[in-house]
């Protein structure tokens, strides 16, 4: 066993895990964070992406160990202390992004970093910034809106969107 110290969503764990366990195994088994979803477990689906230091990650592709000492952001950390949803779920909920919601966790998570990096992407962009994820139900139009949405490129709610 190796100790670690991570914080996830504003919160300090340390705990004892198994040198080859996944992160994405220690969020949900360890620590209670099952939005973080297990898709393939070989990376393709991109199902249980989540922030690390900053950055977007496959949590299937990193080791619980080398999160060590690191923040990590789930999909439970995005709405604020009053439980206001984050823009970016917020966009996927009033855009209708979602069908079944597999994917969703992973997908909010990678277009958030998606606007990050660049805040007013075209369609072109948005398509090619969240090609690690898989949907497979939506068609991704709607998922494309709701990014659109998030950076402020067409109306959300009831508005007609450009």
């Amino acid at each position: 066993m190796t100790k670690i110290d991570v914080t996830v969503d504003g919160v300090k764990y340390t705990d004892d895990v198994e040198p080859r366990t996944l992160l994405v195994h220690y969020l949900r088994e360890q620590i209670g964070k099952v939005g973080t979803v297990v898709g393939c477990d070989t990376s393709n689906c991109g199902a249980c992406t989540v922030d690390l230091d900053g950055q977007s990650v496959k949590s299937c592709t990193v080791l619980a160990v080398q999160a060590d000492g690191s923040e990590v952001t789930t999909i439970e950390g995005l709405a604020d202390e009053d439980g206001n949803l984050h823009p970016m779920q917020t966009a996927f909920h009033e855009q209708h992004a979602l069908q079944c919601g597999f994917c969703t966790p992973g997908m909010i998570m990678a277009c958030r970093d998606l606007l990050k990096n660049n805040p007013n992407p075209s369609e072109e962009e948005i398509r090619a910034g969240i090609e690690g994820n898989l949907c497979r139900c939506t068609g991704y139009q709607n998922i494309v809106r709701a990014v659109q949405a998030a950076a402020g490129n067409v109306t959300t709610g009831s508005g007609v969107s450009a």
